[in-house]
């Protein structure tokens, strides 16, 4: 911030980014078959298609809130607070665990790119499941905007969400 915006009270925000999760394609969310991740009811939701890495990745440093038992699905919450739930396939907490390998473990400290979950594609899909993953900002209401970019083929390198601070 310049003398003139101390002054004055001009702040300049920095925009919080997140990078995908994974190699592959971002979807339209309306391609989601559960309602709790289409409808957005857990919060601004990006529906990513995985390519043939199956492992999801951390989309920035942070601690891992939770890794769910069966290895599903991680929570993380990144070093600016943002609070990401990233959930490999639909309904799969079924499988309980089955072609789930967790990386990670609860409290543990992350950095962006890290493996957290590999999967099974392969199985998930011969047993009846989408493989599709939900990528979920649990805490968006803690931010003045958070924006998402439109569907299209990603990496790992790629920004995804963009979150923007309140202003204190």
């Amino acid at each position: 911030m310049g003398f003139l915006g101390k002054i004055f009270g001009n702040k300049e925000v920095a925009a919080i980014s997140l990078k995908s999760p994974l190699n592959g394609e971002i979807l339209e969310r309306s391609t989601i078959p559960d309602p709790t991740f289409r409808d957005e009811i857990l919060g601004p939701t990006l529906c990513f298609k995985p390519g043939a890495d199956h492992t999801i990745y951390a989309p920035c440093d942070g601690v891992i809130t939770q890794i769910f038992k069966t290895g599903h699905a991680v929570t993380i919450t990144s070093k600016d607070k943002v609070e990401i739930l990233i959930h490999v396939g639909i309904n799969t907490v079924d499988l309980k665990g089955e072609g789930f390998t967790p990386l990670v473990q609860d409290d543990e400290e992350v950095k962006a790119g890290q493996p957290l979950i590999q999967f099974d594609g392969d199985l998930i899909t011969k047993k009846g499941f989408s493989t599709l993953v939900p990528f979920v900002i649990c805490n968006a209401s803690d931010f003045k905007a958070c924006n998402f970019i439109e569907p299209r083929a990603v990496t790992l390198r790629d920004e995804v969400c963009s979150l923007i601070p309140q202003d204190d």
